[in-house]
């Protein structure tokens, strides 16, 4: 008999983002369990049901989002601007990369299955945002004009759109030419000045 191991829990949750990406969207326990190499019984021990299996997934693709942009990320501290085109570059470098990314931000985004994980992890972006916008606004950096939740939910939900339309499109843009665009679209939203901003560099026909 199979032991519920935190091995075992490692096993399901690879296979069930193998299946997910295979179904584009869909799973089956039995399918899940096959490939895992573990029973059915073991994959309902550790996750409850199908659904809390898929929103474990989304879950752990949250975290290494995380690690990888956010509250793991080493970026460069030299200035502000810097650190947060780092910060964007790493966001977009992480969804192009990860094969799950796809359905992550597309049709699981909209599944009832994920729908508290999503949740709780843009209420975290949007908090960390807005009080990276207090602190850039307390230090002169970005004007004391705009608000700081409003400019991040705007911000938030822009990026998002672009990495949708990178990702499904027929022909990806290249990851550099991305992040410039989206620092640029960030920049004039905060209002930053030429001083502050991070100028993108004229070498874009030369990436491609």
């Amino acid at each position: 008999m199979t032991i519920a191991t935190p091995a075992t829990r490692e096993r399901l949750l690879a296979a069930a983002q193998d299946e997910l990406i295979e179904g584009q969207g869909h799973l089956e326990m039995q399918a899940v369990a096959r490939r895992a190499q573990a029973s059915v019984g073991l994959a309902y021990h550790h996750f409850g049901s199908k659904a809390g299996l898929i929103a474990a997934v989304v879950e752990g693709f949250y975290e290494l989002l995380d690690q990888a942009a956010f509250s793991g990320a080493k970026l460069p501290t030299a200035s502000w601007a810097g650190r947060e085109k780092a910060r964007i570059g790493a966001y977009v470098a992480f969804h192009y990369r990860h094969p799950f990314a796809p359905l992550v931000i597309g049709p699981l985004s909209r599944a009832a299955e994920v729908l508290d994980v999503e949740t709780a992890f843009t209420a975290r972006q949007l908090a960390a945002g807005a009080r990276m916008l207090e602190a850039a606004q307390r230090d002169g950096i970005v004007g004391t004009d705009i608000d700081p939740h409003l400019t991040i939910a705007l911000m938030i939900g822009g990026i998002r759109q672009a990495l949708i339309g990178a990702l499904t499109g027929e022909r990806r843009p290249d990851p550099a030419d991305l992040t410039d665009d989206i620092w640029a679209f960030m920049a004039a939203a905060l209002r930053l000045s030429a001083e502050a901003s991070v100028k993108s560099k004229p070498t874009r026909r030369s990436r491609r």
